[in-house]
C-alpha cells in the first residue's frame, strides 16, 4: 500500500491525478502538464516534494563519517552549505545520489531519494559504527516544499524575512515561513532559481495554502511529478533508476568531478573508483534531440547503420525546445562529432521506426541568470 505525504487531501482538492512513486501516492499532476512546466520556466511552480528521506548524522566525527560513507569531502563543507554528492558500494556502483546540508558544527542533513531512503539510511548506520555520531532517519517528521521558477524569490519573501538575496545557490539557513520554522535551501531539481522548503510535517497543509496565495498575482502553479521530469531533462539532470544506478560508477555517469579522492581517510568504494577513473568509460551520457515529432522513450534502443550504438535513458516532449528530447548512453566514439555539428547518422528505434536524431551537449536547457 502507497504512503501518502501530509498533503494528500490537498492534491485531492485539487484534482490531482494521483500515482504510486517509489512507494508513495504522488500528484502526477493538477491539470496539463505542458501549463505546469511552462509556470516553472516563466512564473512559478510548487510541489510536494514530502517523498524524499532526510537522514541526520550529530555528534563530533559526524563530519569524518560522512567522509568515509560518500564519495564526498563532507567536512569540508561550511556551515550553512550544501553539496551534490553520491553513495556507492565496495564496486562503485552508484547506490543513491544525494543532497548533503551542513547545519552546524557537528550535525548534518543527507536528503535521500525517495526510492533508495531506506537503503541509504541503513547503510550510514552501517557505515557509521565507528564513529562517535548518531544516524537518525527522521523522514517521517518532515514535510518538503519547493518553489521554483523565476519568480520563487518574489514569491517567498512575502512570506518570510530571511535575507533570501543573500541566499547564494546551495546554501540553506534556518527561518520562519508564514511564522513556520523552515529550514529555507536554495536548491531544485528543474533548472530554475527556487527554494526547498524543509518543515515539520504538521506545518505542511498551512504553508502549501500561504505560498498558494502569496504565489496566485505571480503566476503561480501547483506542480507534479511529470512536470517535474520534463524540468529535469531539460536541465540534463540524472534520475536514479534511469541515468543512475548500482551498475553505474560516477564516472561512467559523466560525473566523476563529484568523487574526492584528496580527502583524508578511506571511503567506501575508493579502491574500486581508483581503479576506473583514468580509464574511458564503454558508453557515455548524451543528449539526443529528435527531428521527427515521435519521442525517444526509456529503454529503446539507440541505433547507427541499424546497429545498436546506446540507449535512451530519459525522454519526453521538450515545451521549452518544441521537440523530443532525450537523454541516452551511447557507445564511446559514437558521439564524437557532437562538438563539430557532424551528421553521425544516429536514430533511435521507436516501435521498429528508425527515427533520426541529434546528439547535442548537455543540458538542454540553461536558464539566464
Amino acid at each position: 500500500m502507497s504512503r501518502s505525504t501530509p498533503l494528500r487531501d490537498v492534491h485531492e482538492s485539487l484534482g490531482a491525478t494521483l500515482t504510486d512513486f517509489a512507494g508513495w501516492l504522488m500528484p502526477l499532476r493538477y491539470g496539463s502538464e505542458s501549463a505546469e512546466h511552462n509556470a516553472v520556466r516563466q512564473a512559478a511552480g510548487l510541489f510536494d516534494l514530502s517523498h524524499m528521506g532526510e537522514i541526520f548524522l550529530t555528534g563530533p566525527q559526524a563530519a569524518q563519517a560522512l567522509d568515509h560513507a560518500l564519495v564526498g569531502h563532507l567536512s569540508a563543507l561550511a556551515n550553512g552549505r550544501a553539496r551534490y554528492t553520491m553513495i556507492v558500494d565496495e564496486r562503485g556502483g552508484v547506490l543513491d545520489d544525494l543532497i548533503v546540508y551542513r547545519l552546524g558544527d557537528e550535525e548534518f542533513m543527507v536528503v535521500a531519494n525517495a526510492s533508495n531512503a531506506d537503503k541509504v539510511a541503513d547503510e550510514l548506520i552501517d557505515r557509521a559504527k565507528a564513529y562517535d555520531t548518531r544516524v537518525e532517519d527522521r523522514s517521517d517528521r518532515y514535510a518538503l516544499i519547493a518553489v521554483q521558477g523565476p519568480r520563487a524569490e518574489e514569491i517567498l519573501a512575502t512570506l518570510t524575512d530571511a535575507d533570501l538575496a543573500g541566499l547564494k545557490y546551495y546554501t540553506g539557513l534556518p527561518g520562519t515561513v508564514d511564522g513556520r520554522k523552515a529550514l529555507i535551501a536554495r536548491t531544485g531539481y528543474t533548472g530554475e532559481d527556487g527554494f526547498e522548503l524543509f518543515v515539520a510535517a504538521e506545518d505542511a497543509v498551512p504553508l502549501w495554502h500561504a505560498l498558494t496565495a502569496a504565489g496566485e498575482p505571480h503566476g503561480l502553479k501547483p506542480a507534479g511529478l511529470s512536470s517535474r521530469d520534463t524540468l529535469r531533462l531539460e536541465a540534463g539532470m540524472p534520475l536514479y533508476g534511469n541515468e543512475l544506478s548500482a551498475e553505474l560508477t560516477p564516472f561512467d555517469a559523466g560525473l566523476g568531478r563529484v568523487v574526492k579522492f584528496d580527502k583524508p581517510g578511506d571511503f567506501v568504494g575508493r579502491s574500486a573508483l581508483e581503479a576506473v577513473k583514468n580509464v574511458p568509460p564503454r558508453r557515455r551520457l548524451v543528449g539526443l534531440v529528435a527531428r521527427g515529432r515521435r519521442v525517444p522513450r526509456h529503454g529503446y534502443p539507440v541505433t547507427k547503420d541499424g546497429a545498436v550504438v546506446g540507449e535512451v535513458t530519459s525522454g519526453a516532449p521538450s515545451q521549452t525546445l518544441g521537440k523530443p528530447i532525450a537523454m541516452a548512453y551511447v557507445d564511446t566514439g559514437v558521439d564524437a562529432g557532437v562538438d563539430a555539428g557532424v551528421d553521425e547518422g544516429l536514430a533511435v528505434d521507436i516501435r521498429g521506426r528508425q527515427e533520426p536524431v541529434d546528439v547535442v551537449e548537455l543540458p538542454f536547457y540553461r536558464r539566464n541568470k
